[in-house]
């Protein structure tokens, strides 16, 4: 029986629009598919099978990790077909490897499904926009959008920090600098605080995942810089939260004030399995910065935050549940992932019953 062969999973993935590959010993390979899983009807792997799958897109370095620390995560480019980010791990004492694929087009902001309006806080001169949400709801590829468009409509320097890198970015009108972590430089701080010496126009931070990164990218954004970053939250006003909570107590009130002056948005998203055709399609909540939701987070009422997000509609805003609802309405997601994804359930629940007690009267 011949091998399976790493190019031919990879040629496939590309083919049929693959997220997701996974391999790993005692099944075949398998897919991720418009968000479900779908096993190949391939032998099952054997250790060694993983093994070699793992080392034909493996470099010394990045074996070398796994062998040290049980994992590693890198980007891989195919050819000119695709790029994928790598992650490979040991499990019950084999490897195990997960590629995902790194769409090759960037999608404009009305693909995505963002309002019109946050384009033009890509012009801004200084603050901090975040991108939050779960794995996997498409923080990156919102992200490197963005970055795109200041990349072709304004003259900046930009430096991404990622670990690893996804996207890569040509200087167009931009000069864009992409430095990757355990690669170009050890860590998200020391990549922003160097960086601030770079002539730095615009910052985008992969992942801020310490203290010391958080607090980096507030001064970066505070000094004059425009800075995009992600954290694992769902909601502006828990993102807020998340940020002010992991300072200690003594510096929670300096960093409110800087979060107040320095935050331009919160957009949060998720990714949902369409309901009308095979496919995947966003959901997201808007928050931008107002007088009044700056006053909110300096006075710790982060818990008004979403009544000023559903008030602010002129600004481009809106809520999560409020555009599930919409999602719901025009037929792209199931009644189960409105009323799951949803951050107040009984509220949407109420909602649908009144309404279709208004249709039956």
């Amino acid at each position: 029986m011949a091998q399976i062969e790493m190019n031919d999973l990879l040629q496939a993935a590309v083919e049929e629009g693959v997220s997701d590959i996974h391999i790993a010993v005692g099944n075949p390979p398998v897919f991720r598919l418009h968000g479900g899983l779908v096993a190949l009807d391939l032998p099952v792997l054997k250790p060694e099978d993983t093994q070699r799958l793992m080392k034909s897109i493996t470099s010394e370095s990045d074996q070398q990790k796994l062998q040290e620390n049980g994992g590693a995560d890198f980007g891989f480019g195919f050819g000119e077909a695709a790029r994928f980010r790598v992650s490979i791990f040991r499990q019950k004492g084999s490897v195990g490897v997960v590629l995902r694929q790194i769409p090759s087009r960037l999608l404009t902001l009305e693909e995505i499904g963002l309002p019109p309006q946050v384009k033009e806080l890509l012009f801004r001169p200084r603050g901090m926009i975040l991108v939050t949400g779960p794995t996997g709801s498409g923080k990156t590829t919102t992200l490197a959008s963005m970055i795109d468009i200041i990349n072709k409509e304004r003259d900046c320097h930009i430096i991404t920090i990622e670990d690893p890198i996804e996207y890569y970015h040509k200087h167009q009108k931009s000069m864009v600098t992409q430095r990757e972590v355990g690669v170009d430089v050890p860590s998200f701080r020391e990549a922003l605080v160097r960086g601030l010496r770079q002539d730095p126009d615009v910052f985008l931070v992969g992942e801020m995942r310490d203290v010391e990164t958080m607090q980096a990218a507030v001064t970066a954004a505070e000094t004059g810089h425009l800075v995009f970053a992600t954290l694992h939250t769902t909601g502006a006003a828990r993102t807020v939260d998340r940020i002010v909570d992991s300072f200690p107590t003594t510096q929670q009130s300096q960093v409110r004030t800087q979060l107040a002056s320095g935050l331009v948005a919160v957009i949060s998203q998720l990714l949902l399995v369409r309901a009308d055709k095979p496919g995947r399609v966003a959901a997201f909540e808007v928050m931008i910065s107002t007088p009044a939701i700056q006053a909110l987070i300096r006075d710790s009422k982060t818990f008004r935050i979403t009544s000023e997000i559903q008030t602010g509609a002129k600004w481009g805003m809106i809520t999560l549940d409020a555009h599930l609802m919409t999602l719901y309405e025009n037929g792209l997601i199931t009644y189960e992932d409105l009323v799951t994804k949803a951050q107040d359930p009984e509220s949407i629940v109420q909602k649908l019953q009144d309404e279709a007690g208004k249709r039956r009267k």
